[in-house]
């Protein structure tokens, strides 16, 4: 009687508890469903990088402290540092929806208050900061003037330095680069569907009411910059598509400034001032027009300073032209006709078959200047050769005598290095050879002809300049004199081994952690190919994670090209040194490539696929390559129909090759697609096979008719799994190799609630049980060395939608799904984090990889050791 009493005794508080856990789950999955929670303090992100690796749309200097500073990179991520960029940290919200500061235009500081800022994002949201830039907070939406489209981006802000209460916010789309030209037909530029036109926003009690100034100029005014007078704050200077304008009265009344100007098409706009002498000057660049001259073609436009508040203008565009004559320089004849092409309306083609003379004196297109606040006859001008139609040898050009000469202060690649046409150039006074220093890029720039472009320039308080070459930032503390990168640390001069300052734009994809050398972990990204970590040398933080390129642009020399993007790589089971990997865009792509030296040699062995697009463009994504461990010449993958966590997420027609899954018997020579048994249409998104027997497979199908299937002979055929009738996509799948348990990832990016989360199965797919609520799960993964160790990454939904699931991101449990924590603590991206493992190795480690942020690393229980356990 007295065992009775203790088992219903036992019973009663094993069933108490249970149920005591299923409502503490169940509160907090509504927790997270909706309202915003915060991310446990002790587990943070270390972004690695490696930095930039993407291109900078924009940077900004703090107006007063020289050690902050804010960029804005292209793949939906932001940055600061308040360390003068020995460290940088994402300003977005990590424990927000993803969307916030996805694109900033523009950040602003008061004069008067160095804390407060005032940003806005391409969606047209204007943020406050109380914190010098460290956190910000959405304040005001601007409403779209007409259409529906989710973007609706503006230009500049000014804040008044005198009354930070008051602000200007310019309309339209006068800085993407990219789409808004100028041509002979359209001088004043693109009407963008993304963007507001026709006025200039103003408030005057921080941002709480608004109101429409400069309204009478242009209904398509686009507004390039806004610059108040440092002493008389009611005569403020806009720089716009239709000229530049000034008012006297705070924006009541406008008139144009022109006089000595060769064109009311000016490009940009800056001011110098000296508090100690009064002097204002204001420097302008304007847009380079091109006329015909015979055979040949002349141009005006330039820089031009004011130094009577835009009464006049005074011509400092000095030497600035070129004489193509004396330029043997292939790359940028090619792009003069380009240029000249597009102003006229014709292709480069007829313009090189109409215009055989090239010109003696002819001046590119600049788009963008700064002068040094400590130095008014020390001016910087730039262009972009490669989004904006302009050529012209350098990537930056500098005055030192306020106009009368000038040089080309950024030099980089083959030209540069050949030290070509030096007469010419030392005629001109001009420096010779390169003076840039980039990181894991060195070698790619060096043996390219300067075809990358620079997007951004910035000068601060002291002088130093700040320009954007291809996809790093570069800084110079001597006046032009040398650039060298600030993205990268190198582990010790000369090792090509970078650790990341934390400002990674990378398109971060696929990581193999398990690779046959337990201190080699491989990481695949998109436009900077395949990485494995490294040994940090003496680097003093052990903690840190050092990692080299081992295919993509390490290998561009000679003619060759390295794999730019890659998606999937495997290792062999025998033999580490021998690497497969999987490319869909740019260099390689469609094609399955091997290295047998550990990535210091590759060789394509065959083609899959290919699509009748541009070699840079995507084709079929793939993922999960997988190699038979008992018969590695069995190799499979799956080609994703419909892509979610992919950038450009589109699935291109192709001209060979289909989607589904793949395999090959052969080492990876031959392949065929086998899609027998799975429904019509179907998008393989993952596959994985089975721990205990690699003939067992299991696809994950995330289509709208998805879910799970399973296949017992190697993938000849496959067989739909039942699971809970309410999923409809099936995202990933994972086996445990210990419990042997399965778990699914579900749910759409518009679909319902319900159907999304994680299940788990322990009798191989007979029953699931539910072990996660969430609408958007895009993984799932459990850690090797301990069951109970899950990781999930909960992607968000569709813009219309974000408000049914408030807490996107990384989520862990360490009990085997009785309880979980949020962990997003420094991810700039927890709404796309597109692959989080643990590692196989080291528990108190996990690893994770964001959309266009690079890879990241965090340690769990606050342990102090190095990720690599000796």
């Amino acid at each position: 009687m007295k065992t009775n009493i203790l088992l219903l005794v036992s019973i009663l508080i094993i069933s108490t508890g249970y149920s005591q856990n299923k409502k503490n789950l169940d509160d907090f999955f509504e927790k997270i469903k909706s309202e915003r929670v915060d991310s446990d303090s002790l587990i943070i992100w270390n972004n690695f990088g490696p930095g930039m690796s993407g291109y900078n749309e924009e940077f900004w200097t703090h107006s007063t402290d020289t050690n902050t500073m804010f960029m804005g990179p292209d793949m939906h991520v932001s940055y600061g540092t308040w360390d003068a960029g020995k460290s940088w940290h994402t300003i977005k919200d990590f424990d927000g929806n993803g969307l916030d500061m996805e694109r900033v235009h523009d950040i602003v500081f008061s004069r008067q208050n160095p804390d407060f800022g005032v940003a806005i994002e391409r969606a047209g949201g204007v943020y406050v900061s109380n914190d010098r830039g460290k956190s910000w907070k959405i304040i005001y939406t601007i409403p779209r003037t007409s259409g529906k489209h989710v973007s609706n981006a503006h230009t500049k802000i000014a804040i008044n330095p005198k009354d930070d209460t008051e602000w200007l916010i310019g309309a339209g789309d006068f800085w993407n680069v990219k789409e808004n030209h100028r041509s002979l037909k359209n001088p004043h530029g693109k009407i963008s569907s993304r963007s507001s036109y026709g006025y200039v926003l103003k408030t005057k009690d921080r941002g709480k009411s608004w109101i429409k100034i400069a309204t009478s100029i242009n209904e398509n005014l686009d507004v390039a910059r806004i610059v108040y007078h440092p002493k008389n704050t009611k005569n403020i200077f806009i720089t716009t598509n239709y000229g530049v304008y000034i008012t006297n009265d705070s924006g009541a009344n406008w008139h144009l400034s022109d006089k000595g100007l060769p064109n009311n098409l000016p490009r940009d706009l800056t001011s110098y001032y000296n508090a100690k002498t009064g002097e204002f000057i204001l420097y302008l660049v304007t847009q380079t027009e091109y006329k015909k001259d015979g055979k040949s073609v002349t141009s005006k436009g330039g820089v031009y300073k004011s130094i009577d508040n835009g009464a006049s203008w005074i011509n400092c565009t000095g030497n600035l032209d070129i004489n193509l004559n004396k330029i043997q320089f292939s790359a940028e004849i090619d792009r003069y006709y380009k240029t000249i092409g597009f102003w006229f309306g014709i292709t480069k083609n007829e313009a090189k078959s109409k215009f055989t003379v090239l010109p003696n004196r002819i001046l590119p297109v600049f788009n963008r200047l700064v002068v040094n606040p400590l130095n008014k006859n020390e001016i910087y001008v730039s262009f972009n050769k490669k989004h904006d139609k302009s050529f012209g040898a350098g990537d930056l050009w500098k005055t030192e005598d306020g106009g009368k000469t000038w040089f080309a202060c950024a030099r980089q690649g083959t030209y540069w290095l050949s030290k070509k046409d030096t007469a010419y150039w030392q005629s001109r006074n001009n420096p010779m050879g390169a003076n840039v220093t980039f990181a894991h890029l060195q070698r790619y720039m060096n043996n390219h002809a300067e075809i990358s472009g620079n997007r951004m320039l910035a000068i601060n308080n002291k002088g130093d300049v700040f320009i954007g070459i291809d996809q790093q930032t570069l800084k110079s503390t001597d006046n032009g004199k040398t650039w060298c990168q600030i993205d990268d640390n190198e582990t010790s001069k000369g090792s090509n081994k970078w650790i990341g300052r934390g400002d990674s734009n990378l398109p971060g994809r696929f990581m193999l952690l398990e690779t046959g050398i337990p201190d080699r972990r491989l990481l695949a990204s998109g436009e900077h190919g395949l990485w494995q970590t490294t040994s940090l040398d003496k680097w003093p933080n052990k903690q840190a994670v050092a990692v080299e390129q081992i295919d993509g642009q390490v290998h561009d020399h000679n003619g060759m090209h390295g794999q730019h993007s890659t998606s999937t790589m495997a290792v062999h089971p025998n033999n580490p040194n021998i690497i497969y990997s999987l490319g869909w865009r740019q260099e390689h792509r469609g094609k399955i490539r091997r290295t047998n030296d550990g990535g210091k040699t590759w060789k394509n062995i065959a083609t899959i696929f290919d699509a009748d697009n541009n070699s840079w463009e995507g084709l079929a994504m793939q993922y999960s390559l997988i190699i038979d461990p008992v018969t590695p010449e069995n190799m499979y993958f799956c080609a994703i129909k419909k892509p979610i966590s992919e950038v450009g997420s589109k699935a291109p027609k192709l001209t060979k090759g289909g989607y589904g899954f793949y395999r090959s018997l052969d080492g990876g020579y031959t392949w065929e697609l086998s899609n027998n048994g799975f429904h019509k249409n179907v998008s393989v998104r993952r596959i994985k096979m089975d721990s205990k027997n690699s003939n067992i497979l299991y696809a994950a199908c995330n289509d709208d008719d998805g879910g799970l299937y399973k296949s017992t002979n190697k993938g000849s055929n496959w067989e739909k799994i039942k699971i809970p009738s309410q999923i409809k996509a099936v995202n990933n799948v994972f086996i445990d190799r210990n419990s042997h348990n399965i778990y699914i990832a579900t749910g759409r990016r518009s679909g319902t609630y319900e159907e999304g989360g994680v299940w788990m199965s322990k009798n191989n797919g007979k029953s699931w049980n539910k072990i996660f609520n969430a609408p958007f799960v895009w993984q799932v993964e459990t850690s090797p060395l301990d069951e109970n160790i899950i990781v999930i990454s909960v992607a968000g939904q569709a813009n219309n939608l974000i408000d049914n699931f408030k807490n996107p991101g990384i989520y862990l449990s360490e009990d085997g799904a009785i309880s979980w924590k949020k962990i997003n603590k420094g991810l700039g991206q927890p709404n796309k984090m597109v692959d989080v493992k643990p590692d196989p190795y080291n528990e108190n480690v996990l690893w994770s990889a964001g959309w266009g942020s690079g890879w990241f690393i965090t340690y769990l229980n606050n342990s102090k050791e190095p990720w690599l356990k000796k």
